[in-house]
């Protein structure tokens, strides 16, 4: 098994910034790939970013691309989504997200997600 836990959400204006954190524990070497999702009221989940254990591979949705950075501290089993530019489209739970291959919602395991809020 691997815990997923999410910290750093909160509310910021339009145009800030925020980092969020994901810390992995238990069978992380199961997990080559980690990444992060959203999911807004009345909408479907959806993918945001997604990275290799080495940080060498990642993936974007075209909805945040040149806003937002994923990284990996691989020695403290971490991911990190840095959020700038924010937008109140932005506003979701976002969860972390660790699989074999690039997450995807069928993904294997979650965390508990943490709310960020764009206000306008």
């Amino acid at each position: 098994q691997v815990q997923l836990v999410e910290s750093g959400g909160g509310l910021v204006q339009a145009g800030g910034s925020l980092r969020l954190s994901c810390a992995a524990s238990g069978r992380t070497y199961s997990t080559s790939f980690m990444g992060w999702f959203r999911q807004a009221p009345g909408k479907e989940r959806e993918f945001v970013a997604g990275i290799s254990r080495g940080g060498a591979i990642t993936s974007y949705a075209d909805s945040v691309r040149g806003r937002f950075t994923i990284s990996r501290d691989s020695a403290k089993n971490t991911v990190y989504l840095q959020m700038n530019s924010l937008k109140p489209e932005d506003t979701a739970v976002y969860y972390c997200a660790a699989d074999k291959t690039i997450p995807t919602i069928h993904a294997e395991y979650w965390g508990q997600g943490t709310q960020v809020t764009v206000s306008s």
